[in-house]
C-alpha cells in the first residue's frame, strides 16, 4: 500500500505532475481514446521527459508495483487496475531529416504532427487508417500502414529507439546496440520496455490517388466477390480494403449515409489520376455506388479514405488473420454480418495483405528478424462495435461469434494491434509466430523478470529452473 512518503518520493524524482485518484487532474491524465476503458491506477505520472519515465519505472520497481504506459489510448483494450500509469503524451519532440529521410519523435507525437512536418519535404511516414493515432504505440505493435503493400509494416523501418526497461535504465538501441532487444521491440507491443523516442524512415511521395466507393449493403455478396477477383490485378503500390458498415445516426457520419448498412471500398494508390482511374474501373462497374470520392488527393486529406472517427468513442474490437477470401469465407461472414442479420457491429473490415507486408524484415544489421508476425496471411479481418448500453452485451457476443465462425478460414493468429481484448496466455500468444513468441519470452525473462510491465497485451517470461 502506498503511503504519503512514497508519493513524495516519486514527486521529488520527476519534473512532471503526479496525480492520485482523488486529484482533480486524475481523470484527464488517465483518459483513453477508447472511452469504454477506464483506468484506475494507484497513481499516474505525467512524464515530461524520458528521465521522468526512467525515474517512474525505477520508483515502481523498488516498490514492486506494476507499470503501464499510455499516450493517446487508442489501443486501450483493457483497463489498468492499480500500479503506476505513466502518461507519455507530453513527450512531443519532433525532428525531420530530409537528407537522411528520417523522423525522430517523442512518445507523445501523433502521426498527423509528423505528416504536417514531413510533407513540405515531399516525405511521408507509414501511418495507418487514422493520423490521430500516436506514432510509438502504433509502431511497436507492428503498424499496418495505409501504404503497407508498397512499403511493409511500420516496424520494419524503425532505425533506432530510446527505451526504458523494467530496471529503470534508459537505453538507446538499434540494430548494432542490443540488437535482439531492438528487433523484438519492433512488434512486441511494449512487452520489453517503454519507448520514449523513436527514429524511423520516411518515404518519398509523388502523385497520390485515394478515396472510397460506398455501395448499398444489399449488394454485399456481389461486391465482395468482385473485390476478391479484382485484387490480383493490383500492383503493390495500391492498397485497398473493404468493410461492411452499419452507420449510426452520429455527427461523424456523412448525413446521407446515417442509419444505413453499406459496403465501403477504400483505396490508396501511389500513382497518377489516370492510373488510379484505370485500376478502379472494374469496381466502379459493380453495383451502383451511393458515393464515390476516389481521385487525386492531397495527402493531408488522407484520413478521408477510411473516415475513422476523430473523437473518443467507447468501443470493443477483435481481429483474425485469414488464409483466403473464398466463396465459403464470404458466405460465412455474410451469414453473420450481411443484410438481414441482427449484427450490431459498426464495422466488419477486410484488409488485403501481401506485397511488402509479406516479406520478412531484418534489422538494419541484416541478421535478426523483428517481432512482426502474420506475414503468411492473405487478409486481416477486423471487427468493431460500440461498447456501451444498450448494445454492449450484443456487441461482445458478436465479436466472439464472428471470430469463432471465421476460425476455419483463419491462420490461427492475429496482429497484436488488431487483437482486441487480450485473454489468457494462449490467447495472447496468437499475436506472434511460435518462434517469435519464444524469443520474446526469453527476452522478457532477461529484461523484465519480475513482470513489472504486465498491463495490456503482455506475456510472461520463461520460468526459471530451480
Amino acid at each position: 500500500m502506498l503511503v504519503s512518503d512514497d508519493i513524495q518520493a516519486l514527486s521529488r524524482a520527476v519534473s512532471g505532475p503526479v496525480a492520485l485518484p482523488d486529484s482533480p487532474e486524475f481523470a484527464a491524465e488517465t483518459f483513453a481514446f477508447n472511452a469504454a476503458t477506464v483506468h484506475r491506477p494507484d497513481v499516474v505520472l505525467g512524464a515530461e521527459t524520458a528521465q521522468d519515465v526512467a525515474a517512474g519505472v525505477k520508483w515502481a520497481a523498488e516498490r514492486r508495483l506494476p507499470v503501464a504506459v499510455q499516450s493517446t489510448g487508442h489501443g486501450a483494450d483493457s483497463a489498468v487496475d492499480g500500479g503506476l500509469l505513466i502518461s507519455t503524451r507530453r513527450l512531443q519532440e519532433l525532428q525531420i531529416d530530409p537528407v537522411e529521410r528520417t523522423a525522430r519523435v517523442g512518445a507523445g507525437v501523433k502521426w498527423r504532427t509528423v505528416l504536417e512536418a514531413s510533407l513540405p519535404f515531399g516525405l511521408v511516414g507509414l501511418h495507418g487508417s487514422s493520423t490521430d493515432v500516436g506514432v510509438v504505440g502504433y509502431t511497436v505493435g507492428g503498424g499496418l500502414p495505409i501504404l503497407g503493400r508498397a512499403h511493409g509494416f511500420a516496424a520494419d523501418h524503425v532505425r533506432s529507439m530510446e527505451v526504458v526497461t523494467a530496471d529503470g535504465a534508459l537505453r538507446r538501441i538499434d540494430a548494432g546496440a542490443e540488437a535482439e532487444l531492438f528487433a523484438l521491440m519492433c512488434g512486441s507491443k511494449g512487452n520489453l520496455g517503454i519507448v520514449t523516442e523513436l527514429e524511423f524512415s520516411l518515404f518519398p511521395l509523388g502523385e497520390f490517388y485515394g478515396g472510397g466507393i460506398i455501395y448499398p449493403g444489399a449488394d454485399a455478396a456481389l461486391i465482395l466477390a468482385a473485390f476478391r477477383d479484382w485484387l490480383p490485378s493490383l500492383p503493390d503500390d495500391a492498397s485497398p480494403s473493404i468493410s461492411l458498415l452499419r452507420l449510426p445516426e452520429m455527427d461523424f457520419v456523412p448525413e446521407p449515409l446515417r442509419g444505413q448498412f453499406v459496403v465501403h471500398l477504400r483505396f490508396a494508390f501511389l500513382g497518377s489520376s489516370e492510373e488510379g482511374d484505370s485500376l478502379l474501373a472494374p469496381m466502379r462497374a459493380v453495383s451502383r455506388p451511393l458515393m464515390d470520392t476516389a481521385g487525386p488527393m492531397s495527402y493531408l486529406d488522407v484520413d478521408q479514405i477510411h473516415m475513422d472517427p476523430s473523437d473518443p468513442l467507447p468501443f470493443m474490437d477483435g481481429g483474425a488473420l485469414l488464409k483466403d477470401l473464398g466463396e465459403e469465407t464470404v458466405a460465412d461472414l455474410l451469414e453473420l454480418a450481411g443484410e438481414g442479420s441482427d449484427c450490431p457491429l459498426l464495422l466488419v473490415e477486410i484488409r488485403p495483405l501481401g506485397g511488402a507486408l509479406a516479406r520478412a524484415a531484418l534489422s538494419r544489421a541484416g541478421e535478426l528478424p523483428n517481432a512482426v508476425s502474420g506475414r503468411d496471411a492473405a487478409f486481416l479481418l477486423f471487427v468493431l462495435g460500440f461498447n456501451m448500453p444498450p448494445v454492449a452485451e450484443a456487441v461482445a457476443a458478436f465479436v466472439r461469434g464472428i471470430l469463432a465462425a471465421m476460425a476455419p478460414h483463419s491462420t490461427g493468429f492475429t496482429l497484436v494491434n488488431f487483437h482486441g481484448v487480450p485473454g489468457d496466455e494462449a490467447d495472447r500468444a496468437r499475436a506472434w509466430s511460435p518462434a517469435v513468441y519464444e524469443r520474446m519470452r526469453a527476452a522478457k525473462s532477461s529484461y523484465d523478470p519480475g513482470n513489472l510491465l504486465r498491463f495490456g497485451h503482455t506475456i510472461t517470461g520463461v520460468p526459471s529452473v530451480t
